[in-house]
């Protein structure tokens, strides 16, 4: 008999293995409670949230849902469910309540778990939501629902710990639609196991690092990009409410934390404070920006402060963290993602499907032990991504002689005019860097002549004062014309989405139709 074809018990309980490992090392800083957090302590926190949900009659594969902002208890949810076998469901509190229904009478999760922020959304939820078994409140205001603080009466020992695959489902994480509801990424226990090992392996993570938590918890950043390999070695994380400037320069100034993640607007919020100038940037070990291509002046100014500043990739669908550029060469080859991490290939693919030349930009593919399960309940669009083996990112990239990758954009915000593709994201770089910008964005609008031309929207610094001739005449030094916005729109803020990337389809909408200069 092959001992090795037999089914075994694979998954691992992260904060039991820590608890018996490093009992006493801190594992969470609760910046919102204002505590430190041991493993030992924070095991048992999460056995006894796993035993409230058992007693609720939770077991393996139910959904239990969590609308809340960042939180401790949001964390425990995490750890308890893979404990149990339970599916996390996160639930973004951006969304509109006609929204949200959608997405829970799709998902029928067993039990949903509120922040009291959000009651108000939740009354109006209630009479759609027969199929929920059970409500539990955080917070004191219970009504009508089982209080969260009822976890402090369970045992801080596991009472049931159901053998798991890797493959069984751990979280359901959304990924924004173009159309519809936004589809339900499922993560396995391997997915996300994978992604921590790759990124520990990759990154260069120890157990003497630590990161905070500020990107939403609902989006995959949350748990993935440092938290879970944080976890896995026995470094901290630092939990915040949210992102907020002078918070994060404390925490740098602090000594509390080496390791920062953040979306481009983060670093330009940082960088307009009057505190960039005078804060001490050298215990950082990594500084790395994702959600979406980062501009390049953003990279230089914390160039300038001595920070190797780096862009990474990732998305929902492929776990968070894909690629690695080593420090020596982060300034050498500014803008690339480097090279895949360990357990992770890549193809970049031409319309033909063959393997693109050196430099010649194609559609990202993706494969290895990370890469999602599938979207929940919906297998025709799972198809069309998940293809022979890989995962097709709906990205465009470009790798260059030395096998440096780096990522152009979504492939539908690529546009072509007058026959020559033109790349958002090049174009706001190039914007970024005039003085007076603050922020800008590129969309493409229809042209009778052209096909599609771009239109830029700006916001100008504070204090500066900018015109449409002048920013078009710094762009002709630096772009091909053809990539030159056909007009300039001012406004006072760009939309963003919930993790503060450039919301495009908000600004199609109230921008794409204006009418056009010719």
């Amino acid at each position: 008999m092959n001992v090795y074809a037999q089914k075994s018990h694979y998954v691992t309980d992260w904060l039991e293995k820590r608890a018996q490992l490093t009992p006493d090392r801190v594992g969470l800083t609760d910046r919102i409670a204002n505590e430190d957090v041991t493993f030992a302590q924070w095991n048992a926190r999460a056995n006894r949230t796993a035993n409230l949900l058992t007693s609720l009659g939770v077991g393996a594969g139910d959904l239990v849902s969590v609308y809340s902002v960042n939180r401790a208890e949001y964390i425990d949810l995490l750890f308890a469910c893979g404990k149990i076998g339970a599916i996390l469901h996160n639930l973004n509190w951006r969304l509109t309540v006609h929204e949200l229904r959608g997405i829970l009478e799709e998902a029928r999760p067993s039990v949903i778990c509120y922040g009291p922020e959000l009651r108000a959304q939740m009354d109006q939820l209630l009479p759609w939501l027969p199929f929920v078994r059970r409500f539990i409140a955080f917070g004191h205001d219970a009504t009508g629902a089982v209080a969260f603080a009822e976890r402090d009466a369970q045992p801080a020992t596991l009472r049931h710990r159901p053998d798991l695959e890797l493959d069984h489902p751990w979280g359901i994480f959304y990924t924004g639609g173009t159309t519809g509801l936004p589809k339900g990424a499922v993560l396995t226990h391997g997915n996300m196991t994978w992604n921590s090992i790759n990124t520990i392996v990759s990154w260069g993570i120890t157990a003497e690092h630590a990161a905070p938590l500020q990107l939403p918890f609902f989006h995959i950043g949350g748990p993935n990009i440092f938290l879970l390999p944080l976890v896995h070695l026995g470094g901290r994380s630092v939990l915040c409410s949210g992102f907020d400037v002078d918070m994060t320069f404390d925490l740098i100034e602090g000594d509390v934390i080496t390791h920062l993640v953040g979306v481009p607007t983060m670093y330009v919020m940082m960088q307009q404070h009057p505190r960039w100038e005078t804060t001490d940037f050298s215990r950082l070990a990594l500084v790395i920006s994702g959600g979406a291509p980062c501009p390049l002046p953003v990279m230089e100014r914390f160039w300038e402060r001595g920070v190797d500043f780096k862009t990474g990739y990732g998305l929902t669908e492929a776990a968070g963290n894909n690629f690695w550029l080593p420090a020596a060469d982060v300034r050498r080859k500014p803008g690339s993602v480097g090279f895949p991490l360990f357990h992770i290939d890549i193809r970049i693919a031409a319309e033909d499907g063959r393997e693109c030349h050196t430099d010649e930009p194609g559609a990202l593919l993706i494969r290895g032990p990370h890469v999602f399960a599938g979207y929940w309940k919906r297998p025709d669009e799972t198809a069309l991504v998940l293809r022979d083996g890989w995962l097709h990112t709906g990205d465009l990239a470009r790798r260059d002689a030395e096998g440096f990758t780096t990522i152009l954009g979504r492939s539908k915000d690529m546009f072509i005019s007058g026959g020559e593709n033109v790349y958002p994201a090049e174009v706001e770089s190039a914007m970024h860097a005039h003085p007076a910008v603050a922020e800008a964005a590129l969309i493409a609008v229809p042209h009778p002549k052209w096909g599609e031309v771009g239109r830029a929207l700006v916001v100008v610094a504070q204090d500066r004062q900018l015109s449409e001739d002048a920013l078009l005449a710094f762009l002709r030094e630096r772009l091909a014309g053809y990539k030159l916005p056909q007009s300039i729109v001012f406004v006072a803020t760009l939309p963003r989405t919930a993790i503060g990337k450039l919301d495009k389809k908000r600004l199609m909408r109230d921008f794409g139709s204006l009418t056009l200069h010719t």
